[in-house]
């Protein structure tokens, strides 16, 4: 069983094929990102890892089973809800329409909510570039090849360059960078000499895939100055 199993009520969606199926060899990296069996140029080995955070992200897991020659079978479970489900604002379905070109640069330290936010940001269209740390923004955003367009950055980071401070300097090089600050704290306590508005500049944590890319979208969209 996996390990990510949990007990209770589940909903499970199975799908499966007769295709060339896989050995184990490839069956244990289906799911990293960038892994892809394709020729340069043909793949970028997304999909999967995307469709693992989206599971993961509602409390599921997935069992895969696969042969050569034998086809492949994926279940997804789901934990039911024991609550009527309320319609959230924006619908996931939504959200997937809101696609872009753009260059975002992503600072977060939280290396599972990066990798999350590199993957949903970059099937969504955008070319994403990320950091650790603000320290390592400033260095990925000098070295860049390509306008950067947005900057993704949590308020509190590890080092001497806060999401605050990170947003000056880079603003001080191109004033007209959008940015959104991201945190679990509340605008008050994240940003004392910010001015901090959820639905303008700041995207409370936790958010959903949906919300990100609503918002990304969104503040992208404002006109030069509404930042």
């Amino acid at each position: 069983m996996d390990p990510e199993a949990r007990h209770g009520e589940c909903v499970r969606l199975t799908f499966s094929d007769t295709g060339c199926g896989m050995d184990t060899s490839i069956l244990n990296r289906i799911f990293e990102p960038f892994f892809t069996t394709k020729g340069l140029g043909n793949g970028t080995g997304l999909g999967l890892s995307t469709v693992f955070g989206i599971v993961r992200q509602h409390r599921g897991w997935i069992d895969v089973s696969s042969k050569p020659r034998q086809g492949t079978v994926f279940r997804l479970h789901f934990p039911v809800c024991e609550q009527p489900a309320q319609r959230a604002e924006p619908s996931f379905e939504t959200a997937m329409f809101l696609r872009g070109h753009e260059t975002v640069l992503v600072a977060e330290d939280q290396d599972e909510l990066r990798a999350m936010v590199s993957l949903v940001l970059t099937a969504q269209g955008y070319k994403v570039l990320t950091a650790a740390s603000g320290v390592e923004a400033l260095k990925v955003y000098e070295d860049a090849d390509r306008a950067i367009h947005l900057l993704l950055t949590d308020m509190v980071m590890p080092g001497s360059i806060q999401g605050g401070e990170l947003a000056e300097r880079l603003r001080a090089i191109n004033p007209r960078l959008k940015v959104v600050f991201t945190s679990g704290y509340s605008p008050d306590m994240a940003g004392k000499d910010s001015s901090l508005v959820e639905g303008r500049n700041f995207l409370p944590k936790p958010y959903s895939i949906a919300k990100l890319a609503q918002y990304v979208r969104e503040v992208l969209d404002q006109k030069p100055g509404a930042n």
